[in-house]
């Protein structure tokens, strides 16, 4: 499966159908996401940091260090302002770093691909609608300072995402925060394929 997911990123998905997020569930109906995580995933979560920051230093040892320093606020570990990320439609761009096996690239940025995040009964609801590697799932509110973001991860071209906790291979766990004016980042530690963090970008379309 890690060897297929760099295959797929190079299918192009634009145009695919929208993704149908499971409705029934513990998540969608959830009010504290503490009681729905996975341990593993409360660990993910905890580790968030030394995730990053280990990440980080694998991309500039391996000499992306000029790259990372153009991204600003949105590739450091303690960027996050505080505040709510509003419903709308969003620009997403993943930011993967560190390479979680031989043979992968420490550092990749990809262009932006369509996302959305609305209201679905207590929570909201994020859908990243276009691409290959589609994260899907419910941000659940947290602190002044950042949301949790518990999802899974839909593939190539199926239309429906699995529920959180079937499949610990595809579950996702992370922080949103916004880190300036109209500016925010989903942060997703040590997922399942490729990379040792996730920073996907979120700008709002209009």
């Amino acid at each position: 499966m890690v060897r297929l997911l760099p295959l797929l990123a190079l299918i192009p998905l634009a145009a695919c159908a929208p993704v149908e997020r499971p409705t029934d569930g513990p998540v969608a109906t959830a009010r504290a996401w503490q009681t729905v995580a996975t341990p593993g995933d409360r660990g993910r979560l905890r580790e968030w940091r030394a995730s990053f920051v280990r990440a980080l230093a694998e991309a500039r040892a391996a000499g992306h260090s000029e790259a990372i320093a153009r991204e600003g606020a949105l590739l450091e570990p303690d960027a996050a302002v505080g505040g709510p990320i509003p419903n709308g439609d969003y620009r997403c761009r993943v930011v993967k770093l560190g390479a979680a096996s031989e043979g992968l690239l420490p550092f990749l940025s990809y262009p932006s691909f369509a996302c959305r995040i609305d209201k679905s009964g207590r929570l909201q609801a994020f859908t990243k609608l276009t691409g290959s590697q589609r994260q899907v799932g419910y941000i659940f509110p947290h602190d002044r300072l950042r949301s949790v973001f518990l999802g899974t991860l839909v593939l190539g071209d199926e239309q429906r995402a699995i529920p959180y906790g079937a499949d610990a291979e595809r579950d996702l766990v992370g922080w949103v925060e916004r880190i300036g004016p109209a500016h925010y980042r989903l942060l997703l530690p040590a997922p399942r394929f490729e990379s040792l963090m996730d920073v996907v970008e979120l700008v709002p379309a209009t």
